[in-house]
């Protein structure tokens, strides 16, 4: 077809016909208007690409329907588009790309499919998955993952930490993983990292240890717990409390492989899965050892107390698992009802699980056993993660102050702390 110059009149006069038909304009090479058999009329701009040349693939861009664009309007962006193209940019092929690019919860899905689950722990995999579908593509799902800002990310973080800091700091490192995954299989330009640089929120570590009396507390509730049972209460204000056991026999007793693992944990200083997941054929009990084949930091030798082995032996062996769970095929889940029971018989609301971990890691550093020493036991890879139990190990230093300032007592004429005892 014969080219024009293309203007609001003339392509109100251009007919449909039996075929798609574009009518080329006479002042700009590579724009036009095209015209469908239902007579739909769109503005396009045709380039080739690579800087040119007759073997480079033609490409054909829509701007965009004429009765929404004007001419003038049209005009202007085809001649921004050739500019870029004569720049060597593939204006289409970005277009391209920018369409079939993955949104965040795309980008999840496939996060999860091919690098979270073949190569981390089953129970990581869960909890990452939760942070996706509870906190991240809720709000920022539906977006594309290249158009994701950093203020989107930064919104997003301070929204959950107002609830839970922790939780929201979790979750900007795990976008931060994600972006990096997504720059290496070449779904985002390489440095695009939309997570980095916010700062993320002050954490309260949690170092409880329970003291003498706790743990002698925590004692009498086991032995209650497995022989007579815990006491419940009712509500006798509840029209169902006239139906409720007599005094005497509102007690629930609690299973004693439950009790074995709490003591276990005491005694071992193992984390939670490690007691739960434990299999009879990963304990030694000649040499007094645990070899554990999969914990959170790998394989693990785990060195077994007197007290400890003592827990083992009372167990019976009615499957796979230590510690197993309705079937004795499979291992117990979790421990947190007959904790809640226990704890509060024994009056240490707030007490975690985990916290009995660190009152073994507590009671090393206050014997003092030392920091590397207690890193064995506890299995820790880093010498960092023992520290936070260094001001614990006071010892040396109590000797040290002892030392310098019984010497400055007797300077200044003041008796030593041990002869004021003794005199």
């Amino acid at each position: 077809m014969s080219t024009l110059k293309l203007s609001k009149r003339v392509v109100d006069a251009l007919s449909a016909k039996g075929a798609v038909y574009i009518a080329y304009d006479s002042c700009l090479a590579g724009f036009g208007c095209r015209v469908t058999p239902n007579g739909v009329k769109s503005w396009i701009v045709e380039y080739r690409a690579h800087f040119g040349g007759r073997r480079a693939p033609k490409k054909r861009i829509t701007l965009g329907q004429c009765s929404a664009l004007t001419a003038d309007a049209a005009r202007h962006a085809a001649q921004e588009i050739l500019a870029r193209v004569r720049l060597g940019e593939d204006v289409a092929a970005e277009r391209a790309a920018l369409r079939s690019a993955l949104t965040i919860a795309e980008l999840a899905k496939r996060y999860m499919a091919e690098e979270i689950c073949p190569t981390r722990k089953p129970r990581t995999a869960v909890l990452y998955e939760s942070y996706f579908r509870l906190h991240i593509s809720p709000e920022l799902g539906t977006k594309r993952a290249r158009d994701l800002t950093r203020a989107d990310v930064l919104q997003l973080h301070r929204k959950i930490g107002s609830r839970t800091p922790a939780a929201a700091n979790r979750v900007l490192i795990l976008l931060s993983g994600l972006f990096s995954w997504a720059a290496k299989i070449g779904e985002i330009p390489e440095g695009f990292a939309p997570a980095k640089g916010i700062t993320k929120f002050r954490e309260e570590a949690r170092e409880r240890y329970l003291s003498a009396e706790e743990l002698a507390r925590l004692g009498d509730a086991l032995r209650e717990a497995e022989t007579v049972g815990i006491p419940w209460e009712v509500d006798e204000a509840r029209p169902t409390a006239k139906h409720a056991p007599k005094l005497e026999n509102r007690r629930a007793k609690i299973s004693p492989s439950v009790t074995a693992a709490v003591r276990l944990l005491l005694f071992t200083g193992c984390r939670l899965r490690e007691i739960l997941h434990l299999q009879w054929m990963e304990i030694d009990f000649e040499r007094g050892m645990l070899f554990l084949a999969d914990s959170k930091t790998g394989r693990k030798p785990i060195v077994l107390s007197s007290a400890a082995l003592s827990v083992l032996k009372t167990l019976p062996r009615a499957g796979r698992y230590v510690i197993p769970g309705i079937s004795p095929f499979r291992p117990r889940y979790d421990l947190q009802r007959p904790w809640a029971a226990i704890t509060k018989r024994a009056r240490l609301e707030g007490v975690r699980l985990h916290d009995l971990r660190h009152s073994f890691a507590a009671v090393g550093a206050g014997s003092g056993l030392g920091l590397p020493i207690i890193g064995k036991l506890l299995g820790h890879r880093n010498v960092e993660t023992t520290a936070r139990y260094a001001h614990l190990d006071a010892s040396p230093l109590r000797r040290a102050a002892n030392l310098v300032a019984d010497q400055l007592a007797s300077a200044v004429g003041q008796m030593p702390a041990q002869e004021v005892e003794t005199g």
